[in-house]
């Protein structure tokens, strides 16, 4: 070996150490890295050297210092994963600002895409120092959104103030107030002058404001599928009555009952979904779906329930409801439902579906034509019931009447299946013991 490929491999050699330190600051903390370096000079050291303590300043390399320490402390959170098929969303909301503590988990900011919103949370403890990316924009999966420091604590959000605080400013008001002159050095008062403004300046009483607000991702995507929807399928509707009296006594007799073992509400939801799912079984072809120049029957029953929630329309799913009782099918509607009205809906509550309710009569509706949530073939809607005099065996009597319909797809289903499949809800909503004598 020469002279100059010897002194090449010590100076390697000699660099070794001051890497691994380098990384053992990244890693492990700066006493760990002193620690290992230290054992490294004193096994490396001649018989009977006496080498001085080392010290932090003497031994670590220049990426070692406190300001990069400082540097490795702070991380950059990016934009996590939306599901499958969505690669962007919008920055719509910021609920921590600059400067405030955050702990592992907490949300940070939310995202929305066309389907649900998301939260961003915090995978650190310490402070966030900075946003990359401002309310409104554009964001994809990967993206920088913002800074957090492992190594600062930040500051409390802050409290809104209360009206017991609030009350001792309004009442030292009056003595910040600037006394009156003496009577003596009163002037004489001046003419008054007018005080009513210009009648250019006095707004008409029918003004014509309008504004101009972006449309959301979310109402974007329920416009677009729904009008993909007329202009795709064949749309149909189908309308039928339904006498609510039998369903109702038994939910009189039995609500109490019901909520004291299941702890949930007897509603009449979980009637019409189990006679969906009871005329689904027997009506395949509303169950199916036309894919290209195929026809996908579903052998499962997987109904989607429609919820009106601030931002817009969404339709969580209920699925395998024909193995499911009334219990089971309420407690899961409300869990949804709740879902839905906080904002928390995940991709996965709103995937899938084969067939779709939407219940109008919540907010008073009497009739409608549902238009059906793609890619599924129908959709039942329901009505508000109202009382209305009905002929019963030969006697005009008074009963409770609900609206029912049903919007198909004519290119797939037929007239005929489509009026037996309504039918078929009327019957076990108007007797509900054919649903337990399977009938």
């Amino acid at each position: 070996m020469t002279r100059s490929s010897a002194l090449r491999r010590l100076s390697a050699l000699a660099r070794a150490p001051l890497v691994s330190a380098a990384y053992n600051v990244k890693r492990c903390g700066v006493v760990q890295a002193v620690r290992g370096l230290s054992g490294l000079s004193q096994a490396c050291r001649s018989p009977g050297q006496r080498l001085s303590q080392p010290t932090t300043s003497t031994l670590l390399p220049r990426i070692a210092q406190p300001s990069a320490i400082r540097f490795y402390s702070v991380v950059t959170v990016e934009c996590p994963e939306m599901g499958e098929s969505i690669s962007e969303g919008t920055f719509v909301s910021i609920v921590k600002t600059s400067g405030e503590a955050v702990a592992v988990d907490d949300v940070v900011a939310q995202i929305e895409t066309d389907k649900v919103t998301l939260d961003v949370r915090s995978p650190y403890n310490g402070a966030l120092t900075e946003y990359l990316v401002s309310e409104g924009d554009t964001v994809t999966v990967g993206m920088p959104l913002f800074k957090v420091d492992q190594s600062a604590e930040g500051t409390a959000a802050a409290a809104a103030p209360t009206p017991a605080a609030e009350a001792p400013k309004a009442a030292e008001a009056p003595k910040a107030a600037a006394p009156t002159p003496p009577p003596s050095a009163a002037k004489a008062p001046a003419p008054a002058a007018s005080t009513a403004p210009p009648a250019s300046a006095v707004p008409s009483s029918g003004s014509r404001v309008e504004r101009r607000v972006p449309m959301s991702r979310l109402r974007r995507r329920v416009a677009d599928r729904l009008k993909q929807s007329q202009n795709t399928y064949a749309l149909l509707t189908t309308f039928n009555e339904v006498d609510m009296t039998n369903l109702m006594a038994l939910r009189n007799e039995y609500k109490d009952a019901f909520l004291e073992k299941h702890g949930v509400k007897l509603g009449f939801m979980s009637a019409f979904v189990k006679g969906a799912a009871s005329a689904l079984e027997e009506f395949p072809a509303v169950n199916g779906v036309i894919d290209g120049d195929d026809i996908v029957y579903r052998d499962y029953y997987d109904i989607s329930i429609a919820v009106g929630t601030p931002k817009g329309l969404v339709v969580p799913v209920i699925r395998n409801v024909n193995t499911m009782n009334f219990a089971d099918i309420e407690k899961t509607i409300g869990f949804l439902g709740k879902k839905a009205r906080d904002g928390q809906l995940e991709l996965d509550d709103m995937s899938g579906g084969s067939f779709t309710i939407s219940n109008g009569g919540v907010y008073g509706s009497l009739l409608s034509t549902p238009i059906i949530n793609p890619p599924q073939s129908a959709i039942l809607g329901m009505h508000a019931t109202q009382q209305r005099p009905m002929v019963i065996n030969g006697q005009v009597t008074v009963r409770p009447m609900m609206y029912i319909a049903l919007t198909y797809d004519h290119r797939l289903i037929d007239g005929r299946e489509a009026v037996l499949f309504l039918r078929r809800i009327k019957d076990v909503v108007e007797d509900p013991k054919r649903l337990v004598l399977d009938l």
